[in-house]
């Protein structure tokens, strides 16, 4: 991976531009991710550590992003309304030198290989609402050739998105569960609700998920499944109204 030479002649300009106890402070970080809920909790990572942010919900507008702005880092979910975050991650690490960091994001560990494999530097396992966590990633990605800062306090925070963003996942859940018939849409919902559930650290409906997921990947009848998650859905969409 070429991220020294990719980014050694910004390094120095990035660095020079940090500030006390933010250390990301001079970077721009690009999310794409269709989960309001997970973006707004790396949206207050971001703020907390000093990193501009900007966000795209699916494939088409990180393109549009891309060709306007020069993010340091994209995130990627990988499982995105339009198509898989795979495909972005190699598209985006194809412009050599001129290519910003990417890592993969997902509340399915086990497409870390995945995204690694289509080029990204690393990769961040939903829930992401650990400051310390997010920002030592994101720090290691960086090229080597970059000056760290010297010794600080690790912050001890969690961040706690707006119980509104969650609302609006699943509402979206919900009516795409209502018309869940193919293929391509089951897929995607069983990865959104899985990202969903994990960022809400909610177990029961991120097991739902991932067992929807593994009965359509082995081509067993699924019905039961997406009746059993809508009624879920419905449920926690009536506590969260509530709320």
């Amino acid at each position: 991976m070429q991220t020294e030479s990719r980014h050694s002649a910004a390094g120095s300009a990035i660095w020079k531009a940090q500030l006390p106890g933010r250390p990301l402070s001079g970077l721009t970080v690009l999310v794409v991710e269709d989960s309001r809920f997970a973006s707004e909790a790396i949206r207050l990572l971001c703020l907390r550590s000093g990193a501009r942010i900007r966000r795209a919900d699916c494939i088409l507008a990180a393109k549009r992003h891309l060709q306007t702005y020069r993010p340091t880092v994209v995130l990627v979910d990988m499982g995105l309304p339009d198509g898989s975050g795979a495909d972005l991650i190699r598209r985006i690490t194809t412009h050599g030198e001129h290519a910003p960091l990417v890592l993969g994001i997902s509340g399915n560990p086990d497409l870390r290989d995945d995204a690694l494999a289509a080029g990204a530097v690393g990769f961040i396992a939903k829930p992401i609402n650990s400051l310390a966590v997010f920002q030592q990633i994101i720090l290691s990605a960086l090229p080597t050739g970059a000056p760290m800062p010297g010794p600080r306090p690790v912050p001890n925070e969690v961040v706690t998105p707006d119980i509104s963003a969650l609302h609006d996942d699943l509402a979206h859940a919900a009516q795409i569960l209502s018309i869940a018939a193919n293929g391509d849409a089951i897929d995607y919902i069983a990865h959104f609700l899985t990202g969903v559930a994990r960022s809400a650290q909610d177990a029961p409906l991120a097991a739902a998920a991932t067992a929807l997921a593994q009965d359509h990947e082995a081509g067993r009848a699924v019905a039961r499944n997406l009746s059993r998650i809508g009624d879920m859905v419905h449920q926690r969409l009536a506590t969260v109204g509530h709320a």
